[in-house]
C-alpha cells in the first residue's frame, strides 16, 4: 500500500508541474507594439497593391506592385506571427510572376486565361493575407500545451 501512495504522490506532482507550466505566457508590450506596427504597414501596402490591381483591371495597363514595407517588417512578422508569415511571404514571392502576367497582353489588351487566373489568384490571396494579418493581432497569450513546450524549450513565443 505505501507503494501506491508513492505513485499517487508522483502523479500529483507531475500534474501540478504540468499545470504550472501550462499557465499563460505574458505578452511583452514592446514585441506586441512591433507586431502592431508591422501588421499596419504591410496591411497598408497590400491595400495599395489591391488598388493598383483595380487600376489594372480597369485599364489593362501593367502596374508595379509595392514590396518595401514587407521587406522592412518581414523579420518581425516571421518572429511574432509565425502562422501568417509563410502565406504572406509566399504572396510577396509571387509578385514578379503576377507583374509578368499583367505585361503579357494579346490583341486589344486581352489576357490569356492562365494569366488572368494568376492575377486574380494573387488578388484573392492578398485579401486573405490582409485578414490573416489583422487576426494575428487578436491572438492572446500562449497557454496550455504551447506554453508548456515554450517553457521547456526555455523560450517564449510572445516575449
Amino acid at each position: 500500500m505505501p507503494f501506491i501512495g508513492l505513485i499517487v504522490a508522483i502523479a500529483a506532482a507531475g500534474a501540478a508541474a504540468t499545470l504550472w507550466l501550462a499557465r499563460p505566457i505574458p505578452i511583452d508590450a514592446k514585441r506586441r507594439e512591433a507586431l502592431t506596427e508591422a501588421v499596419a504597414a504591410v496591411d497598408r501596402e497590400l491595400a495599395a497593391n489591391l488598388e493598383l490591381m483595380t487600376m489594372f483591371d480597369q485599364t489593362r495597363q501593367a502596374v508595379v506592385l509595392e514590396n518595401g514595407e514587407f521587406a522592412r517588417y518581414r523579420e518581425t512578422i516571421e518572429r511574432e506571427a509565425r502562422g501568417v508569415a509563410e502565406a504572406v511571404t509566399t504572396l510577396y514571392a509571387r509578385i514578379p510572376d503576377t507583374e509578368a502576367a499583367m505585361e503579357r497582353r494579346g490583341p486589344a489588351n486581352s489576357l490569356r486565361d492562365e494569366d488572368r487566373q494568376l492575377i486574380e489568384g494573387w488578388e484573392g490571396d492578398a485579401r486573405e493575407a490582409q485578414r490573416s494579418l489583422r487576426r494575428s493581432l487578436d491572438a492572446g497569450p500562449a497557454s496550455g500545451w504551447p506554453a508548456v513546450t515554450a517553457r521547456l524549450r526555455s523560450r517564449s513565443p510572445r516575449r
